[in-house]
């Protein structure tokens, strides 16, 4: 029987590209709320996620909670996502970001230029500034960032991110640590439609039900924090989410029934016995 922190393995033709680096895992975690760091350690390898944010104010300042967190994990098996969550303008950002790649530089990842890219003045529902976002992805990626950029499920914005050079899309699925689903599918789903870069459905995901919906719709990828975090159990919920994330990506890649408002025998109707 596989333990609860052993991941799933993936096929190597399905994997995921961001920015030209390839990982298998399809889900990307998080390290904050965890009530240990043990508790940390096993859910993220019950996840499978070779992407793991990290909030760089929050181990540059020894927030509490965080102190040791950049220690704590095996950065040589994980990719590290610096994060800039707690900016609150443009400029904070980028000083944020810059601080996060040196911060995986000093892990031993001298290539690391990726960024989660969050700016957000908006203390109570926690929503994204989308012009300060877009303002602080021009600058990353002039910078030679790789953008991951969080934002509403504005189909427009997206677009422009991805115009001027962000690698990813990341649409939230409803606030941040919410756990409400998928509130925003029509716009989601109108953002995988025209996307040429990997879409990441980020915030809101509460229940496996609800990444593998995600991933049915068509997102390239989840990132997912807080459910996992503050289950009950979180390497169960973590092991629960990773197999959500592989049902909904074959799910999708199989092609679902069409809905329609009648019945449709499952059946044969030739060869029946006749009364």
């Amino acid at each position: 029987m596989q333990t609860l922190d052993k991941p799933v393995e993936r096929p190597i033709e399905d994997s995921l590209v961001i920015a030209g680096k390839t990982f298998r895992s399809r889900l990307m975690t998080g390290t904050g709320k965890y009530r240990t760091f043990e508790e940390m350690r096993h859910s993220i390898a019950a996840s499978g996620s070779e992407i793991v944010t990290v909030a760089v104010r929050r181990v540059q300042t020894h927030a509490p909670g965080h102190e040791g967190l950049a220690e704590a994990l095996d950065w040589t098996k994980i990719w590290m996502l610096p994060n800039t969550a707690g900016c609150q303008t443009a400029e904070e950002a980028v000083r944020v970001a810059r601080l996060g790649r040196e911060m995986a530089k000093l892990l031993g990842q001298e290539d690391n230029n990726f960024v989660k890219l969050e700016v957000i003045p908006d203390a109570k529902y926690l929503l994204p500034d989308p012009i300060g976002t877009l303002q602080a992805a021009e600058q990353l990626v002039k910078e030679g960032f790789a953008v991951l950029p969080y934002i509403n499920a504005d189909p427009m914005l997206a677009k422009r991110l991805e115009e001027v050079g962000c690698v990813t899309v990341m649409p939230l699925g409803s606030p941040i640590g919410s756990g409400q689903g998928i509130k925003n599918a029509a716009n989601i789903q109108i953002i995988i439609e025209n996307a040429k870069v990997p879409v990441v459905v980020d915030a809101g995901i509460g229940a496996p039900s609800e990444a593998a919906q995600a991933m049915e719709m068509g997102a390239d990828a989840l990132l997912v924090n807080t459910a996992i975090a503050l289950a009950t159990n979180p390497m169960a919920m973590a092991r629960a989410m990773n197999l959500a994330t592989e049902a909904g990506r074959l799910a999708y890649q199989a092609g679902r029934i069409p809905i329609k408002a009648y019945a449709s025998a499952s059946s044969p109707l030739t060869g029946t016995i006749g009364a």
